[in-house]
């Protein structure tokens, strides 16, 4: 295998493995700090290599995965899966970190409608005071 074949840029293997659903959205992420290679940020134009270990912030949910296969080509949500394998570490943590924001969204109390011209007046009227 040539060398160019064996190495991909970091935003379109991030873009093949379906971490991002465009190659700009990747390269925004990897130049926003979200990507990060043993502790360190990384370019969009570093070469990702197998066994490269990245740690991956997508909204609520890090990932941290290993790279067990190299392409630039976007494939099925199936195929992008062989590229990556995530850590038992990572897994644990987005599950634990799901369980606890569904927690936290059944304990705010929610209204069953929107409130009336009354109750606009009400609340306009308590921030104003504030």
């Amino acid at each position: 295998m040539k060398e160019s074949e064996d190495t991909v840029r970091l935003d379109k293997w991030l873009w093949a493995a379906r971490f991002f659903k465009t190659r700009v959205l990747a390269s925004e992420a990897v130049t926003g700090g979200k990507v990060h290679l043993a502790g360190n940020r990384v370019k969009p134009s570093r070469k990702v290599k197998i066994n490269d270990c990245f740690e991956i912030h997508r909204g609520y949910e890090r990932y941290q995965v290993i790279v067990t296969d190299v392409t630039d080509r976007r494939g099925s949500a199936s195929s992008a899966q062989n590229l990556y394998r995530e850590t038992e570490g990572s897994i644990e943590r987005r599950v634990v970190e799901a369980e606890k924001r569904k927690l936290a969204m059944m304990q705010r109390p929610r209204s069953s409608a929107r409130p009336d011209k009354k109750q606009r007046r009400k609340i306009r009227q308590f921030n104003e005071k504030l």
